[in-house]
């Protein structure tokens, strides 16, 4: 079935288990991969479903992995987990094409979700551009040091950082960052980004 198999691609061999059985009980189909080497020797045709791969591998990672399968003209969406500091490389991996990036360690459920919203939008730049005119105008509704801060979070810049520039408090930046989250309707920082790069011509 093309409208639930995923492939999950992931070098840690316990990840790659636990993540197919956690799909398979969610009525997925899986296929597992040990590299994204692998996945692309097999990778002929039209491919279905979508991918589920970590950012951090040896050799292939999964930002020249996503540019490697659009350069073939794979346009399954890519779904990119990422540890706690890898938020630069989340932000990359957006702009490389990534449907979405989940933070580790995450809840089950938000990662089910993430992949159920990547299955139900195969095209997401179409899915997302009749929305810019919306995300100026919650844009509009920032204050100069919350869209600095914006402008940080979109950077990949890590909470203290982005404090360290600003000159203030990374609990400072926190509550800037909540207050972000919520004019802009972000669920998640992967949305935030997701909005920000639609309207990027503004970065």
């Amino acid at each position: 079935m093309a409208d639930n198999l995923v492939h999950v691609v992931d070098d840690d061999v316990d990840v790659r288990k636990s993540l197919g059985f956690l799909l398979a009980t969610a009525d997925f189909a899986v296929r597992l991969y040990e590299s994204a080497t692998a996945f692309l020797a097999t990778a002929t045709g039209n491919l279905d479903g979508c991918i589920v791969t970590d950012v951090r591998m040896p050799g292939i990672d999964g930002i020249e992995f996503l540019r490697q399968l659009r350069t073939r003209g794979h346009t399954l969406p890519v779904i990119v987990m990422t540890g706690h500091a890898d938020v630069a490389l989340a932000v990359q991996a957006m702009k490389e094409g990534a449907a979405d990036f989940i933070e580790k360690p995450f809840d089950d459920e938000l990662l089910i979700d993430a992949i159920r919203s990547a299955l139900d939008n195969r095209n997401p730049v179409h899915a997302v551009h009749p929305q810019s005119a919306e995300i100026n105008g919650r844009l509009s509704t920032l204050s100069e040091r919350e869209r600095q801060v914006l402008d940080g979070l979109v950077s990949g810049l890590a909470n203290k950082t982005i404090a360290y520039d600003l000159g203030i408090s990374p609990r400072t930046v926190e509550i800037h960052r909540a207050n972000v989250m919520s004019k802009m309707g972000a669920s998640s920082l992967s949305h935030l980004v997701r909005m920000a790069l639609v309207v990027e011509s503004k970065y």
